[in-house]
């Protein structure tokens, strides 16, 4: 067996993560020789107790391999160890990196520019439409947008970075085998193809709760700074804040309105000194001399394609909606028209059926 190999058998047991296994590695001389170690052996390393000795002692190398590889051929998965040059950068600083990491799609260079983007999974649909344009504008600007695929706001910025045409990397709380959620996966197989989806745990790991606060120190860790777009006071989105923290990340929060239980524990975090954010500029100016050189000016992808047969001052009005909600009063001032004629120019748009007025007087494209 390889070193890799060993180490996914020691993955594939209870509680045996980064720390035991470097504990164990420099207790016996190396990954291989952990197996042939006495229980008692075992038992006098440090944070090693009697239930892991067991573990270890009684494990099937062979049957617990050949399963995981079966799995991991089927799905087209690769694994990279702690040891590997594809390991990336950012998530190796950490106190307790995965030692190995399941991996549907590729790391490359530029990830070691990521921004997290989490909150709540019961977003309100201000804080979906922001969570949507922040991803999309960081990644039109060269960052990676890493998130959780989560409901709500994690799936909100994974698609964002992916309508900017970016990159964006999706960390689980199970097993690659076992998407969760379930209607997530052709999202899940979209990012696969736009940049990663990436879980510590074994291939068929399902979904447990304890799962998802370890996947939490992973989207940080990636990340040069975590931005938390709308969160209850009690929120497992603010988990993630506390690794941020723990990691020395940055931490930057969306204010929210001041009565809204979804923005208690944004506008807490804000009060505590994260730093306030309403656009992706806020985050590129505060990361500074950190990403300088790296940032793109202009958006990426293709130029935007805009309906024929419309008169100038529709395709003026046209190409300042978007597929989330605009706001008449934004429109007006993205244009610089007068009321009457951006008014007008909706009326029309709304008539050749490109897009639909919204209560609250917004408007968004159809689909085309």
């Amino acid at each position: 067996m390889t070193e890799l190999e060993y180490l996914l058998v020691l993955n594939s047991i209870p509680d045996v993560g980064f720390v035991r296994i470097n504990n164990l590695a420099d207790r016996f001389g190396g990954i291989k020789e952990i197996f042939k170690a006495s229980r008692a052996e075992l038992e006098g390393v440090e944070k090693i107790g009697p239930k892991i000795a067991d573990s270890i002692i009684n494990c099937d190398k062979d049957k617990a391999l050949v399963r995981e590889m079966k799995i991991i051929e089927r799905y087209g998965a690769e694994v990279i160890s702690y040891f590997d040059a594809g390991y990336p950068a950012n998530l190796k600083e950490i106190y307790d990196p995965p030692i190995l990491l399941y991996v549907k799609g590729k790391f490359t260079d530029e990830d070691k520019y990521s921004i997290g983007i989490v909150g709540s999974r019961h977003a309100s649909r201000y804080g979906l439409q922001t969570a949507e344009r922040l991803g999309c504008e960081l990644a039109a600007r060269g960052m990676t947008v890493v998130s959780g695929l989560a409901r709500g706001i994690d799936a909100s910025g994974h698609k964002g970075a992916l309508k900017a045409k970016g990159r964006t990397i999706a960390v689980l709380g199970s097993g690659l085998a076992n998407i969760y959620p379930e209607e997530h996966m052709g999202l899940a197989e979209d990012i696969s193809k736009n940049g990663a989806v990436v879980s510590e745990f074994p291939m068929d790991t399902a979904p447990y709760k304890d799962n998802f606060p370890r996947r939490n120190r992973i989207i940080s860790g990636l990340s040069l700074g975590v931005v938390v777009v709308e969160a209850a006071k009690n929120s497992g989105a603010l988990i993630t804040t506390d690794f941020a923290l723990e990691q020395g990340r940055e931490l930057f929060a969306v204010p929210g309105q001041a009565r809204a239980a979804t923005a208690a524990g944004t506008n807490m975090l804000i009060r505590q000194g994260a730093k306030l954010v309403e656009s992706a500029d806020d985050v590129i100016e505060e990361l500074g001399d950190v990403i300088k050189g790296h940032m793109r000016t202009e958006r990426l992808g293709q130029p935007e394609h805009v309906p024929g047969g419309l008169g100038r001052r529709e395709e003026d009005v046209f190409v300042k909606l978007s597929e989330t909600p605009v706001n008449i009063d934004e429109i007006v001032d993205g244009t610089g028209l007068p009321v009457a004629e951006v008014m007008h120019s909706l009326t029309k748009l709304e008539l050749k059926g490109i897009i639909s007025q919204l209560p609250g007087k917004s408007y968004v494209r159809k689909s085309l």
